[in-house]
């Protein structure tokens, strides 16, 4: 097996996402349908008919995102005999695209896979009082370059490398004033550009803490199984398969690094060639190509995408 299939992250959301899907198969349908029930709120609406400002709140987008990703698993399924415990060698996504990973090699129910979405996303939200945090992308940068400038900006203060991204992009979160630090020395340091993310809260750095604790107590209550497939986890840049260990890695995930480069580089090293987004966007698709040297990965989020997926035969 030479296929890994990966899932996005917070980013990747856009108004009409999934709508070609749950239009052309009824098993798409039924995915969203699931995660409006299992919500309590008609998501499904929001995602498809906006406004994109309610789609963007964090609580929204996660398992918004996660349903765009579980919808094409099962159409792919359906309609391409998609089997990934038999097809593919690993799993993997990107910070909230781990649950959609998971989910999608059966580890934990599509419903409970948005519950817990919506509460990681309400205690992420609520962890830091608005306006206190931020995040910024450093462009050209390294991860021990990153990391050296976050620490000599932190000033006692967090400020901490949140996604290792490959490519020279490193994301950097924490205090917002000492992010605003950071800024500035990487335009000393020579990195090409840094800017601050237009983010609601500091994601992936230690004050996430309060979001972390939330998530080690609703992760106890859920039913976890060992994936058909290992999942590469983002924090340990290794896969998992005992359901403890991943309920671990996932509460770590809050607060830790999203080690993205490491992942896709541990996969090419375990022999995978073929690198499959499933969701919306082709975000990790573009990373994955500045990561793995002449790599040409596929996204499939539409029912366009589908259609093409099987038209190659694949």
């Amino acid at each position: 097996m030479t296929t890994a299939f990966i899932f996005p992250g917070q980013g990747s959301q856009a108004v009409g996402m999934g709508k070609s899907l749950a239009e052309n198969f009824p098993v798409a349908k039924s995915v969203f349908d699931e995660v409006d029930a299992a919500l309590s709120q008609k998501l499904s609406a929001v995602m498809w008919e906006g406004p994109s400002e309610e789609l963007t709140l964090t609580a929204n987008a996660q398992p918004a995102l996660m349903a765009v990703s579980l919808a094409v698993v099962r159409v792919l399924e359906a309609e391409a005999g998609l089997d990934l415990k038999r097809d593919a060698a690993f799993v993997a996504g990107h910070s909230l695209g781990e649950y959609s990973a998971l989910a999608a090699a059966g580890t934990f129910s599509i419903a409970d896979a948005a519950r817990l979405l919506r509460i990681r996303g309400d205690a992420m939200q609520k962890a830091v009082p608005a306006g206190q945090g931020a995040m910024a992308a450093l462009l050209g940068a390294e991860l021990d370059q990153a990391r050296a400038i976050a620490a000599d900006a932190a000033q006692g203060e967090v400020c901490e490398a949140a996604n290792d991204n490959g490519g020279g992009q490193v994301v950097l979160s924490g205090a917002k004033a000492a992010v605003e630090r950071a800024i500035a020395l990487a335009g000393e340091r020579g990195v090409k550009r840094a800017m601050l993310l237009p983010v609601s809260a500091p994601f992936h750095c230690a004050l996430m803490q309060p979001a972390a604790d939330a998530m080690r107590e609703a992760l106890a209550k859920v039913t976890m199984q060992a994936p058909v497939v290992p999942v590469m986890a983002n924090v340990g840049a290794a896969p998992l398969s005992a359901p403890e260990a991943i309920r671990g890695s996932l509460v770590a995930q809050v607060t830790g690094t999203v080690r993205w480069r490491e992942c896709v580089q541990a996969m090419a090293a375990a022999g995978v060639t073929d690198f499959v987004e499933l969701g919306s966007g082709k975000v990790l698709a573009g990373l994955v190509k500045r990561i793995v040297a002449g790599s040409s990965p596929v996204s499939i989020g539409t029912a366009e995408d589908i259609a093409a997926y099987k038209a190659r035969g694949a």
